[in-house]
């Protein structure tokens, strides 16, 4: 049985009564900008309004819910991240009492370390890149006695999956969705969300050009692993899918639409100027896919996940400064 074969309605309903006791509902806007530029209605998912700017610490408080409640809970976690995924169980940890550990690459974005620590993890700096972070955290593990948290579970996609129960309730008929696929709890949470619903929905993941395993992956049938990554987007730098994510999206994805580096960076510049929000690399591909198929979904109207706001403003300030405007 798939990991998500037991995710139904009613349980949805329960994560999104828990996950509200301490994240209120986001924002879905309209903004007439962004629908003048991309000649299109668009409404924005607002993600990037969550405690860590991020829809994964919808995941955290759900998860850290039901292992408090089980009958042996966890004296502490442990998990190796890029960011969010930390800061969403470094939230959850400190509300619940819990100690949280998280382990980063040397080259993590100093803003994402810096909001883990201010939720009271304790931060390790380890390894030249996820990979080696990630073996660290679990030799870590075994001296700490603590729960290893990996990206992607069963309670994580579906407390992460109530941003998608609040965008389709709140906004009707939508024709797609775009969404950033990073580990694939996001997406997988719309997928499902979507079938829950009964809705007709079309939902396009997006990925960056420079960790295009996903994106490999969907066109072959098949798991294609990439020797390594190289993007902006942190959220999305992704080698390998994990197989229970892949096959959710390939079931129930309509499509994978990969976007450069370039275009992210101009995604990020049109958020700035048509909403003046600020999103980091992997919050603006969404929006960078929807404009890469401009024409294609010309006078429809589309939803787009903005999630991930971690990004300092001297690295705002270098990307924009690399377009021509």
């Amino acid at each position: 049985m798939g990991i998500l074969e037991l995710f139904n309605l009613t349980e949805l309903e329960q994560a999104a009564e828990v996950v509200h006791r301490l994240v209120q509902p986001t924002l879905q806007n309209n903004w007439a900008q962004l629908c003048q530029n991309l000649e299109c209605d668009v409404w924005v998912k607002h993600e990037n309004h969550t405690p860590t700017t991020a829809f994964k610490v919808r995941g955290g408080v759900y998860l850290m819910d039901c292992l408090t409640r089980s009958s042996k809970p966890p004296v502490g976690l442990i998990s190796a991240t890029r960011g969010n995924h930390g800061q969403s169980l470094s939230f959850s940890g400190n509300r619940a009492g819990v100690p949280v550990t998280i382990v980063v690459p040397e080259n993590n974005s100093e803003d994402q370390n810096r909001a883990i620590k201010a939720f009271g993890a304790e931060l390790i700096v380890y390894g030249k890149d996820f990979q080696e972070a990630r073996t660290h955290s679990l030799a870590l593990q075994e001296e700490y006695g603590y729960l290893p948290i990996p990206p992607f579970s069963r309670e994580l996609v579906i407390g992460v999956a109530t941003y998608a129960f609040e965008f389709m309730s709140a906004v009707q008929d939508l024709d797609t969705i775009y969404v950033a696929v990073g580990m694939g709890s996001g997406i997988c949470g719309l997928i499902k969300t979507r079938d829950l619903l009964g809705l007709k929905t079309k939902i396009v993941g997006v990925v960056a050009e420079g960790a295009p395993t996903f994106a490999l992956s969907f066109e072959a049938g098949k798991v294609i692993p990439t020797d390594s990554v190289n993007t902006l987007a942190d959220g999305v730098a992704t080698s390998e899918p994990m197989e229970e994510a892949f096959d959710i999206i390939l079931k129930g994805a309509d499509r994978i639409v990969s976007v450069s580096d370039e275009e992210i960076i101009g995604a990020m510049y049109e958020y700035y100027q048509s909403t003046h929000n600020l999103a980091e690399g992997a919050g603006a591909v969404p929006l960078a896919g929807l404009i890469k198929e401009k024409q294609k979904m010309k006078g429809k109207k589309v939803g787009v996940i903005l999630s991930g706001g971690n990004i300092d403003f001297d690295r705002f300030r270098d990307y924009i400064g690399r377009l021509n405007i």
